[in-house]
């Protein structure tokens, strides 16, 4: 094949080089310091401020092949993915660019020139189109004279005006589009009721191939449009149905983005996993192998697992972990759709491991990074689809049920209470739930879905308490403040906005304060705010608001009108508090060199929290730190602090910083003028926080926990300086009280306490010995087992006295193998009324009779709930009166 995937990404990158571009690499999918994308959706997001005007492009002209995600926000087609042929949510994007340079003219041509000159597709397929008001691209097409009037379309904001969120760098855009014959598209199937024609939502037939943006507007948060002073080129050329194009042609065969050479790679893989799975088909009792074109059904799953697997690969490689919020939770969403794809195939067991690594010799050679971090990939993918598989078998039976209720009722609406159960009990999200009821043409009660995790929401807010709300605050046009505090504690400024009623938390802006906001990690000052008329606000908390920093406290003496605007006042930052939190935050960044230094350079902060009395430092790293290694880490971070490097700081372009090395803390927004921290030789950071002159301030770094608080990402939780010295203090007050009670102190109180477990453990396994012995006599005062027949299936159950969990365990073990193939029900009269249930099931009979389900049917007469596995399952109630009734029901759920 002349066009593969990987010839059309360079044959774009080397005719446009041969222009005057200069060839980037690809950005992250994280967008760098842009609060308003959570991911990039698009090849200009990298570009934004040089649109703005915020930084100054190195190059006037440059070209790309860009990652992209659309899954969010304004772009999201999520929904749409494999249910046509061409919808992704990760995507190649071809761009070229012009920043202030050449504008309509050169890009219209040269696209045209690329499209049907390098690639040879006929003129005569080809539409353009232009937006309605857009008079100047329309004249230029028709003069360039390649293409009759009637096929030069205007269309209105809705196809023709390109923007890449709801703010931001926007303009209209000219498209190119390939008329990719009559058999591509079913209009009554994909757009019933229209016509195929070019920007009609789901025909299949007309593809966009370019699309040629002209950057001339901001749109401002209310949503107008501002003229930017320099006018821009951004164009896009979807990589996957360019080659869809190309290689139909190439093959006299329409095909679909997912035919391509590229997805064929990732889809051979699920047929291959699929051989060794089974299904049924409805309808037949013959076993099948679902292959990829042999079933619409299947085929959606197929698209959906392949495009699902080309996400979560670069996402994982991107340091990201599955986690429930923002971009981890995108991360989580797409690996429990696609295991659930999975099941759709025939597939119970963890898969996506294996197609993510189809998608590493599919894409690798262009994204190195996909090998760089193929283990972890392998990892975290797996270990979240593990998580997610044991639930997901009981939620798609749950939603089963539940459609088989609606069903019957004649309904075609899945209740919010179900889905939030979905949602709460099986980690269902919404729209994985709505996905699997779209099939069955049933929608879900959104509204009580939401208005339940309202509840849920409110309840945590509840028990929460927040002792440091801000009040309202109207902070004008123009309002700003300039943070004076590196080295100063104290300072004069004048008022700029107040808001706040006497008796309440008042929030004060001044033009000038040596407060520090939260941010970066660090906590906000507190301290005083005094007015010349002797007016006092204790200021409980310093943040940032819309380019001013508020100060938000009480009133402790005077009024909140003593703080009006224009009022001068005196301000002064508890300087020991800031102070430790200064000692704790410079900790943090010895601390994440010497992760680095130590773990590899694959480390990289995920968030941290600094404060007066202790820091918190998350990080991405796969699996537990071995204590060894925590160990080096402490001593490396004492030693770099006992060398007592200088610290410095110093302003510079952010490219700049970058090129040097240095390293951007997780969470921090860059302007064009970036703050570098040093330290030593060792250390250098992008940071806007509070910083110690010398490592040698810091003191004593004591490392206390090391801890996971999500698939892929490490704590470590630590004091320093003072905080450190009392810690140590009070561990050996604690150890001298355990040395007092043990009568020895040192070594001989180790010993002796090891005596003291020793005998212990002794005593135990005695006592659990004669628990045994009377649990396989009568088990105290109850009854032999009984035995009986019901439905052909043995059923053994024993009413037992003060009979543990444990033992019943193991009693049901023996009971299984000495009558070979039985059921197995034991209740124990724990006192108190407090009862264990047990039911267990011999490996021949899972297929057919579940003790799960027994357990569920059994517990509720004893007041209690319970659950498990096919083979063994527990419950515990409270009203062990009712143990002979429940234990009784077992022979009538068979019958």
């Amino acid at each position: 094949m002349r066009w593969t995937t990987a010839k059309i990404r360079q044959s774009f990158l080397d005719f446009f080089a041969a222009r005057g571009h200069t060839i980037v690499p690809s950005a992250s999918l994280i967008p760098k310091g842009d609060p308003t994308l959570l991911f990039t959706n698009a090849g200009m997001v990298q570009f934004k401020d040089y649109f703005l005007g915020v930084r100054s492009p190195q190059h006037l002209r440059v070209a790309d092949c860009q990652k992209c995600l659309r899954i969010s926000g304004k772009h999201n087609d999520l929904e749409a993915v494999g249910r046509d042929t061409y919808h992704h949510t990760f995507f190649e994007m071809l761009g070229n660019w012009s920043f202030g340079d050449y504008y309509k003219q050169e890009a219209i041509r040269w696209h045209w020139e690329l499209i049907t000159k390098v690639w040879e597709i006929d003129p005569k397929l080809l539409y353009a189109t232009v937006h309605k008001d857009d008079k100047e691209a329309e004249d230029i097409w028709l003069k360039m004279g390649v293409l009759p009037r009637e096929r030069i379309l205007r269309f209105g904001d809705k196809d023709n005006f390109w923007e890449m969120g709801e703010t931001g760098p926007c303009g209209p855009n000219s498209e190119i589009s390939i008329d990719r014959g009559e058999g591509a598209c079913l209009p009554e199937k994909n757009h019933p009721g229209q016509k195929c024609f070019v920007n009609v939502d789901g025909c299949e037939r007309f593809i966009e191939i370019g699309n040629l943006v002209f950057i001339q507007y901001n749109r401002d948060a209310s949503g107008a449009l501002m003229p930017l002073a320099k006018k821009h080129v951004d164009t896009g050329t979807g990589l996957e149905r360019t080659t869809a194009a190309l290689q139909s042609i190439e093959t006299g065969k329409i095909l679909g983005n997912y035919d391509i050479d590229l997805f064929q790679m990732i889809i051979n893989t699920i047929d291959e996993i699929t051989n060794v799975a089974r299904i049924v088909i409805p309808g037949s009792k013959t076993p099948v192998v679902p292959s990829y074109g042999t079933s619409p059904e299947n085929d959606i799953s197929f698209r959906a697992i392949a495009d699902h697997a080309r996400t979560i690969s670069f996402l994982v490689a991107e340091g990201l972990n599955p986690g429930n919020t923002d971009r981890d939770y995108v991360l989580r969403r797409l690996i429990r759709r696609a295991a659930r794809h999975g099941r759709y195939l025939g597939i119970h067991e963890p898969f996506l491991a294996k197609i993510c690594d189809s998608v590493r010799y599919a894409m690798g050679e262009a994204y190195p990074e996909l090998g760089k971090h193929s283990a972890r990939i392998r990892k975290v993918v797996t270990e979240e689809e593990v998580r997610f598989g044991e639930t997901l078998d009981r939620g798609l039976e749950l939603i089963d049920t539940e459609l088989a209720r609606i069903k019957k009722s004649g309904g075609r609406m899945l209740s919010g209470e179900v889905a939030f159960k979905l949602y709460d009990t099986y980690g269902f999200p919404l729209d994985l739930t709505e996905d699997v009821l779209r099939n069955h043409s049933i929608e879900v009660d959104v509204a009580g879905f939401n208005r339940l995790m309202d509840e849920q929401k409110e309840r945590g807010r509840a028990a929460r308490k927040d002792d440091a709300v801000a009040p309202e605050i109207s902070l004008g046009t123009g309002t700003a403040s300039r943070f004076i505090g590196y080295h100063r504690y104290e300072g004069e400024s004048e008022v700029l906005a107040a808001g706040g009623k006497d008796g309440e938390h008042v929030a004060v802006v001044v033009a000038e304060t040596p407060f520090y906001p939260e941010g970066g990690g660090q906590v906000g000052d507190r301290g005083v705010i005094e007015t010349a008329s002797g007016a006092i606000l204790e200021v409980s908390d310093t943040r940032k608001a819309e380019g001013s920093i508020v100060h938000v406290g009480r009133i402790i003496h005077g009024e909140a009108g003593d703080f009006a605007r224009g009022a001068r006042v005196k301000l002064k930052v508890d300087r020991i508090r800031r102070d430790a939190a200064m000692l704790n935050h410079s900790a943090t960044h010895i601390l994440h060199y010497a992760l680095r230094d130590i773990l590899g350079n694959t480390v990289h902060q995920a968030g941290s929290l600094v404060d007066p009395d202790k820091l918190r430092f998350d990080f991405a790293h796969a699996g537990p730190v071995k204590d060894d290694a925590l160990a080096t880490i402490e001593e490396e971070i004492n030693a770099r602090i006992r060398e007592n490097a200088e610290v410095t700081t110093e302003e510079m372009a952010y490219d700049d910083a970058i090129k040097a090395g240095a390293l951007a803390f997780f969470g921090d927004k860059y302007g064009d003028r970036v703050r570098v921290v040093r330290m030593g030789d060792f250390s250098v950071e992008l940071c806007g926080g509070t910083h110690i002159s010398r490592t040698g301030d810091v003191g004593v770094f004591k490392l206390e926990a090391e801890s996971g608080v999500a698939a892929g990402v490490r704590r470590i939780e630590a004091v320093t300086g003072q905080g450190a010295l009392e810690t140590i203090r009070k561990r050996e007050k604690i150890l001298e009280e355990i040395g007092a009670q043990l009568g020895a102190r040192d070594g001989a109180a180790i010993e002796r306490l090891e005596k003291l477990l020793a005998r212990e453990k002794e005593l135990e396994k005695k006592l659990r010995a004669m628990e045994q012995k009377l649990a396989a006599g009568a088990g105290g005062a109850a009854a032999e087992e009984e035995v009986r027949e019901a439905g052909g299936i043995k059923i053994v159950t024993r009413k037992l006295d003060g009979v543990d969990p444990r033992t019943m365990r193991e009693m049901a073990d023996r009971l299984r193998q000495k009558h070979g193939s039985a059921v197995v029900a034991l209740g124990s009269d724990l006192g108190d009324g407090k009862v264990a249930i047990l039911v267990a099931v011999t490996p021949d009979l899972t297929a057919k009779i579940k003790a799960g389900d027994i357990i569920k049917n059994i517990a509720p007469i004893v007041g209690g709930t319970g659950g498990g596995r096919p083979d063994l399952a527990q419950a515990g109630g409270r009203d062990a009166s009712k143990l002979d009734e429940a234990l009784a029901k077992v022979a009538a759920l068979l019958q």
